[in-house]
């Protein structure tokens, strides 16, 4: 294999109850990325579409996955790589996820897939440290993994995959307005009282039971957050309004992917999800704010090569 074609998805972290421990893979956008063996060793980016990023190999969010995971396994060839963004930087739908967990499944498929899931994850931290500071792993793990992923924890990086209920269906909706996560990690409050913290935990524990057993009511029920909601709500126009018109069309629960502006709602059915969708569009219809709209099943797969 000297060259692949790849589709990275885009996806929702924290799910509202999970702040940084939850997240899920969409189906309906994500990147596109081919990556190529080069004679002349190392990492190059010969071609970058749909967001102004940098072409320097040692700091692009998914060249430096792949700097890494070169460095580690000393293959006789280079990478060079092409990037098609289609998940836009800011949105809240795990732009540099995307990119960073492209990169370490690319890159795997041309070593010749010496690396775990796992160690992928690790590897695509990496990118997300380079592109926000911080390397989390919600957003790369939910991309590479597929469907719902748990990050039990940090030290040692510990994904748990979870399971997903067949009627489950997405609709997000992504104002065209940027929000920095560190401006939106800034907005919340720095402590978290203790009547919080157990109702947040409780809230996350019976998600994901709801998960497990297939029981949307209690889903429903669990889709709550009291911790970083409530301050980050202020940043993204009409989030209230969203949210009670898309509970009122019959959603599961309305709340921010990552650090926004994107809002997402879960649903069961696609019928529900289209009707969510339509609230949104009427909303938002009426401002001077453009947007989109997706419906989608979670992606079970997670990055996937894409047959040419």
């Amino acid at each position: 294999m000297n060259s692949i074609k790849i589709f990275a998805p885009a996806t929702v972290a924290n799910v509202s109850c999970g702040f940084d421990a939850l997240g899920f893979a969409i189906n309906a956008v994500g990147d596109e990325m081919i990556f190529t063996k080069t004679v002349d060793k190392g990492v190059t980016i010969s071609k970058i579409e749909g967001a102004e990023l940098t072409f320097d190999s040692r700091k692009n969010a998914a060249s430096v996955v792949a700097w890494a995971m070169i460095d580690e396994a000393k293959p006789d060839f280079g990478i060079d790589m092409q990037l098609f963004k289609k998940v836009k930087p800011g949105s809240g739908l795990g732009s540099s996820a995307s990119s960073s967990a492209g990169a370490a499944f690319g890159v795997n498929q041309l070593l010749g897939k010496p690396f775990s899931n796992l160690e992928l994850t690790e590897f695509a931290r990496l990118g997300e440290k380079a592109a926000c500071g911080s390397p989390i792993a919600d957003n790369v793990a939910a991309a590479i993994y597929g469907g719902f992923i748990l990050v039990k924890s940090y030290e040692p990086l510990e994904i748990v995959k979870l399971p997903v209920p067949k009627e489950l269906w997405v609709t997000v909706i992504h104002p065209q307005i940027e929000i920095k996560t560190e401006d939106a990690r800034n907005a919340i409050h720095p402590t978290v009282t203790v009547a919080n913290a157990v109702k947040q935990s409780a809230n996350l524990a019976g998600l994901i039971s709801g998960l497990y057993t297939d029981d949307y009511e209690l889903i429903s029920r669990s889709l709550e957050d009291v911790i970083a909601e409530p301050f980050r709500k202020k940043l993204i126009p009409h989030f209230d309004a969203i949210k009670t018109e898309g509970l009122k069309a019959g959603a599961l629960g309305v709340g921010i992917s990552g650090s926004g502006p994107t809002i997402f709602a879960l649903s069961k059915g696609e019928k529900i999800a289209e009707k969510v969708a339509e609230t949104m569009r009427n909303i938002y219809q009426n401002t001077a704010i453009d947007f989109n709209i997706h419906v989608s099943k979670v992606n079970l797969s997670g990055v996937d090569i894409i047959n040419n």
